[in-house]
């Protein structure tokens, strides 16, 4: 075996083990963990902090701010949970996927901003747009998983992890 022979052997062994682990069930999860941690994160503060978080929904002009709240709470942590699970797992991410597109015209308005208000306002609109795009990714993959599972007469399930 020549030099160039084993160095492009190795290569593609590792590459291989990269796709296996790529592939893997526990990297998809933590993936989609990764996706809705900040929605966890915050329907846990709300539900700790009920009163801080129907005054956020006040200070959005949000009314009833109570009734907004307890609906906030329960799309995160239920949309959260539905994209963990896989139960429902499409519907579950476009709801975040809206939900988030709302909340950041509503919350990160930085065309009305100057200065370092705007550039602030601005990083976190085009952070927010990029969780948008991977909710519709996970939405458009769970979708089509159920449709080869339907094509080739399997039911889809919940997805692994």
């Amino acid at each position: 075996m020549t030099e160039q022979e084993l160095i492009f052997s190795v290569a593609t062994r590792r590459i291989s083990a990269l796709r296996s682990l790529a592939g893997h069930a526990l990297i998809h999860w933590i993936g989609l963990l990764g996706l809705t941690a900040a929605y966890l994160q915050g329907g846990a503060v709300k539900v700790t902090d009920f009163a801080g978080a129907s005054a956020e929904m006040a200070h959005f002009g949000l009314a009833p701010p109570s009734v907004m709240a307890a609906l906030v709470i329960a799309l995160e942590l239920g949309a959260s949970a539905m994209i963990l699970s896989g139960v429902g797992r499409w519907a579950g991410a476009l709801a975040l996927a809206g939900f988030t597109l709302m909340a950041t015209l509503l919350a990160n308005r930085y065309w009305e901003l100057a200065g370092e208000a705007r550039f602030l306002a601005a990083n976190a609109f085009y952070e927010h747009l990029g969780l948008v795009g991977g909710f519709l990714m996970v939405a458009r993959w769970d979708l089509l998983r159920k449709d080869r599972a339907i094509l080739i007469g399997e039911t889809a399930g919940p997805a692994p992890g």
